[in-house]
């Protein structure tokens, strides 16, 4: 009845390789290599971020190109550097829109590290999805999760909800 009510669900998945953001409701989804072009110290702007940032990064004098889900022991690396370039994404996906209601996080790191994720990790995935502004993070590992698991919250029995 009520269903324009209702937040926005976003589905983020994390690799080094790849990050998505995907609108469950709409289907809108942004899926890029997850790097972030950084000007020089001090000022450290962000200056690209997905596919552009190579690109951008090599016409600015000493910008830095970086990957805050490539490391050789952990998935995140940068934590300040993942938050702005999910934080970009959604603000892509979302249109900027400061009116919409802060949405539902499902936060889906990818990969099967030896002995799983550490408790550190989990507690990384969820604060990058609040310091985007969700009002809600889902921390989710497991197969990867359709709309109608996500919308209707019965998750695949392949995975599991971390709390």
């Amino acid at each position: 009845m009520f269903d324009f009510i209702k937040p926005t669900v976003l589905y983020v998945q994390i690799s080094p390789e790849q990050l998505s953001v995907r609108n469950v409701k709409s289907g809108e989804s942004i899926s890029e290599v997850p790097e972030l072009a950084i000007s020089a110290p001090p000022d450290q702007k962000i200056l690209g971020v997905g596919a552009t940032a190579r690109s951008v990064a090599a016409s600015q004098i000493g910008a830095l190109v970086v990957n805050p889900f490539a490391h050789p022991r952990s998935l995140v690396s940068d934590f300040t550097a993942g938050q702005q370039l999910i934080k970009a994404f959604v603000s892509r996906l979302m249109g900027g829109s400061r009116l919409a209601m802060s949405p539902t996080i499902i936060v889906h790191p990818l990969g099967n590290p030896d002995g799983g994720f550490t408790q550190i990790e989990g507690r990384a995935f969820r604060e990058l999805g609040m310091g985007v502004g969700a009002a809600k993070v889902i921390l989710w590992y497991g197969d990867v999760l359709t709309d109608q698991e996500m919308l209707s919250g019965q998750f695949s029995s392949n995975g599991q909800v971390i709390e």
